[in-house]
């Protein structure tokens, strides 16, 4: 399955039909072209894919902001995560272990390697279990340990 197919099979419930990644960050975060040429974020480490530009034009002015762009590359938690965790591998990202919007911590000690189809299935999911909670609703995890 490639990353588009991934994408729409995780976070198709949020009504993005993906066609073309055209970008993506150390953390997993993609910016996505969808069927009718709109753009897309998918950040993983907030549980959120929202549409970010309406047609290429604003896509382009949304890639010359200076917040965006800072938000975007995350290059002080990306250098702390290469000095700790080493460069990363083909096909392979950094992510929140418990992700920003269940109370995860910005901090090494929450920051794991991951591919990035798994990132985008468990973000997906996560994402599409807790869509309807209420702001400060109390979630609780079950991890299951892979055989």
């Amino acid at each position: 399955m490639d990353v588009t197919e991934k994408i729409n099979t995780s976070w198709g419930w949020t009504g993005i039909e993906a066609v073309e990644v055209v970008r993506e960050n150390d953390f997993g975060n993609l910016l996505i072209r969808d069927s009718s040429s709109r753009f897309w974020r998918l950040c993983p480490e907030e549980l959120e894919c929202e549409l970010v530009a309406a047609n290429k034009q604003q896509f382009d002015e949304l890639l010359s902001d200076k917040e965006f762009l800072i938000d975007w590359h995350m290059t002080a938690l990306v250098e702390v995560a290469k000095k700790t965790l080493g460069e990363l591998d083909e096909g392979r990202k950094y992510y929140l272990v418990i992700p920003g919007s269940l109370g995860g911590e910005y901090d090494i000690s929450n920051i794991k390697t991951i591919t990035l189809d798994e990132l985008i299935s468990l973000s997906g999911s996560l994402a599409h279990q807790i869509k309807d909670l209420p702001p400060g609703a109390k979630v609780k995890l079950n991890v299951v340990k892979k055989n």
